[in-house]
């Protein structure tokens, strides 16, 4: 056998490059082997994910699925909206009360007259003070607008309003 290649290379013996290109075929079927191994795990993955579809279909699902976080996207920004309006509309309920019940005069018991204050979240209402007597029942009324009255007030209705000021409104988040 004419050794004359491998000489000019510098190898005196055929075997080593055999004996690395048998080294290189392992490694290959190594990394073949590997390569199998990740493919198949790709292959369950994708079949899994396309069980019982087909390509168009499942490209429209998604297509549906985008219309779908479309709609939900307007619906809240519409819930939002609305909600901001309630919370709007809640700043003028009258949330803020304040109660006295008292004895008008001295020969009736029960505490059966009161003042009662409501107010919104502006301090903005009226103050209610019904007076029971043996006659009969009498109710006034008072304006309040941002927690004062133009009207002079009596001392329970004083009460009723300050407890109607101190009371904490609703806090909207």
């Amino acid at each position: 056998m004419d050794n004359s290649i491998l000489e000019s290379m510098g190898i005196s013996d055929p075997g080593i490059p055999i004996i690395i290109l048998f080294i290189l075929v392992i490694i290959l079927l190594v990394l073949l082997i590997i390569l199998l191994i990740r493919y198949n795990q790709l292959n369950v993955s994708y079949q899994m994910f396309m069980k019982g579809r087909k390509a168009e279909s499942l490209e429209e699902e998604i297509g549906a699925l985008f219309n779908d976080i479309a709609t939900l996207k307007t619906t809240t920004d519409k819930n939002r909206k609305d909600i901001k309006k309630i919370i709007d509309n809640l700043k003028e309920t009258y949330q803020r009360v304040g109660i006295v019940k008292y004895d008008a005069f001295k020969e009736m018991g029960g505490k059966l007259s009161f003042s009662i204050a409501l107010l919104n979240d502006n301090e903005t209402g009226f103050i209610i003070n019904s007076i029971h007597s043996s006659e009969g029942c009498y109710v006034y009324t008072k304006e309040i607008v941002n927690g004062e009255c133009a009207i002079s007030l009596g001392d329970e209705e004083k009460k009723a309003l300050t407890l109607a000021l101190s009371a904490e409104p609703y806090v909207y988040e």
